[in-house]
This record gives structure tokens, sequence and C-alpha cells, in this order.
């Protein structure tokens, strides 16, 4: 008990009271030994002579010795009672100050209690402490603030787990399955083999892809964004230039309209994966000889980035899921791909304080 916070501030409060007390005290010691005359106390008589005053004055010895005694016992007195009041006066504080100093830190060990019982599994549990703004309601807001951010994390933690047995069972099933049938089948021929090493070249792709996406969804998710000055002119350019290769292959064209003096502060590594996922689907859903119009610019102090294609456009029941995770259109079901790619799209711009959105109709 002698370690404990309460118990020395229980000793600081009664030290420190004892020795102010103790101080006033002595004063008014001092000052009452001082205000006592030590000097031979005189009187002053008259006695009439023949109808004549006379004025005289006579030494008084025995009254100085009175009075020198009555002196020396109430000082006695007065310090006698001074140190009783002290020594009361301390074990007084003592228990008021333990009192007192337990009432101080009852925050504490509620601060204490409901962080012990805080589990890894159960995170939704706050402080939410009560009272004027103090310290202590400080401290209990900035464990609140760090409990959020662990559960965030947790819950991402837990969503790229979930997501990546939910999604790599499907190609690692169709890896295994095709691995088994030729190595259960040593006289298939060299075509079977063929095409047995093709769909697991496509199944290792996908895995690849997804486990990518999967990363990229779950460090989107957290707080460990690397912001920086940026023009995000400049970050659509380096996206359309990354992509102008594999857009001449499918013989599609690429156009940029960026503007200019689009500062911003942020993370430029995200955003020009974000502009790159957009522009990815682009290519991808657009027909031989088509255009990708790329823009950019400032309206009512939003920056914007806007990705135009011609590709087969969306439903209304479609435009409304497609930034949700693992959502995947027809032609994304086709191509085998991951539905993350919009998802994430979504989780940069929103992580930077902004907003996504689709504006498409189906067959436009």
């Amino acid at each position: 008990m002698i370690h404990t916070i309460r118990f020395r501030l229980t000793v600081l409060y009664s030290g420190l009271l004892f020795v102010l007390a103790a101080l006033v005290l002595g004063g008014i010691y001092y000052a009452v030994s001082k205000s006592t005359d030590q000097r031979p106390y005189t009187t002053e008589y008259a006695k009439a002579y023949s109808g004549d005053q006379y004025l005289g004055k006579r030494e008084v010895v025995f009254v100085q010795e009175v009075e020198n005694a009555v002196n020396v016992k109430t000082l006695a007195t007065l310090r006698d009672y001074s140190l009783v009041t002290l020594v009361g006066l301390y074990l007084a504080s003592l228990g008021i100050g333990w009192v007192l100093a337990g009432r101080v830190l009852r925050p504490v060990r509620s601060i204490t209690r409901t962080t012990e019982e805080i589990q890894a599994t159960d995170l939704a549990r706050r402080i939410k402490l009560d009272g004027p703004r103090d310290e202590l309601k400080d401290l209990a807001d900035t464990i609140d603030t760090m409990l959020d951010r662990l559960e965030e994390a947790f819950s991402a933690q837990r969503q790229l787990i979930d997501d990546a047995s939910h999604e790599l069972r499907s190609p690692l099933t169709i890896i295994r399955a095709n691995v088994d049938a030729v190595l259960s089948a040593p006289d298939a021929s060299d075509e079977e083999r063929t095409r047995a090493v093709a769909i697991v070249d496509r199944a290792t792709t996908r895995m690849t892809r997804l486990v990518e996406d999967l990363l990229a969804s779950a460090r989107r998710q957290g707080t460990a964004f690397a912001d920086a000055d940026l023009d995000l002119a400049r970050v659509a350019a380096e996206a359309c230039e990354e992509h102008t290769t594999p857009a001449a292959a499918r013989h599609v064209r690429i156009t940029r309209d960026l503007g200019y003096g689009l500062d911003m502060t942020g993370d430029s590594d995200a955003l020009r994966r974000a502009v790159a996922n957009l522009l990815s689907n682009a290519v991808r859903l657009s027909p031989p000889g088509a255009t990708i119009r790329v823009a950019a610019g400032r309206a009512e102090g939003w920056l914007w980035v806007a990705v135009r294609d011609d590709g087969p456009g969306l439903g209304e029941e479609d435009r409304q899921r497609v930034f949700d995770r693992f959502w995947r259109g027809e032609a994304s079901r086709r191509d085998r791909h991951t539905g993350l790619g919009l998802a994430i799209v979504r989780q940069i711009v929103e992580s930077h304080g902004g907003r996504v959105a689709v504006y498409s109709r189906l067959g436009e």
C-alpha cells in the first residue's frame, strides 16, 4: 500500500499542511513572545499636602516578578497547545487526505478496471468517463480514441482473413484438382497436361491479383498514409502513362484533359492506384477502337478526377453495388476478376475526405 499513488498523495498533502501550520503557529509564538514587556513595571500615584498636589514615582519590584512569571506560563501554555494542535492536525489530515486522494483517483481506478476488462476479441467497450474537462478526462478520451483505432485495425485484420479464406478457396481448389488429375493419370497426353498447366497458371495469376488487392484494401483501411504535398493532375497523368501500352494492345486510346495547379495533401501512391484501377476497368471493358477520356479539375473548392469509357454500361441495381467489395459485373465474372478494384478506389478516396460516384446507363 505504501507504494501506491494514493498513499504518496496522502503523505504529501499532510506533510505540506503540517509544515504550513507549523510556520503559522511558530510565527504566532514568536510574535507573542516579543510582545511581552520585560522592563520594570512602574506606577504613578498622587498624595495631597496642605492642599497642594504632589506627584511622584516609585518602582514596584514585586509586580515585575509576577508579570514575568505570568508571561513565562503563558508562552509555555501556548507552546504546549501548539504542539498538541500540530500533532492532531497532522493525524486528521492523514485521514482526510486519504479520503480526498481516493476521490481524486477514483476515475483512474475506473480507467484501469475498464482497460483490464477489454480484450482483443471485444474492443467495443469504451471508458466514457464522465466529469469535468480535466487531465483525467483527457486521458480517458485519449484511451477511447486509441481503442477506436485498435478496433478498426482488428476489424480490418479479421476482414482480410475472412476475405482471403473465402476468395482463395476457389482458385486453390482449381489448382489442386488439376494437379491431382495430372498426377493420377501418368498416361495423360501432352495436350491434357498443357491444358492443366494453363488452368493452373490462370488460377495462380488470379490468386496473385487477389492477394495484391486484398493487401491494398487492408492498407487503405489503416491509418498509415504517406501524406505529402502533391499535384493531382500529375498523379493522374502518371496513371495514364502506365496504361497507355495495355490500352494500345487492345486498340483503345487514352486522352487527357488534366488542367493544372491541382495541389493537395495526400498519399500519391494510393491516389495513383485509385486512378489506375479506374483506367484498368475502362481498358478491360472498352471495345476495340474506343477512346477513354481522363479529366481532372477544380470546382467549388473540390478537386476531381473523372474517367469516361465506352463500356457496356450499368443498370440501376448494378450502379448501387458497383463499389461493394467482391461485387463483379457480368464481364468481370467472365474475366474472373477479384471484384475489389472499385472498392479500393472508394476506400482511397474516402480516406482522403472525398467521395466517389458512377454515372452510367445500361448500353451506354
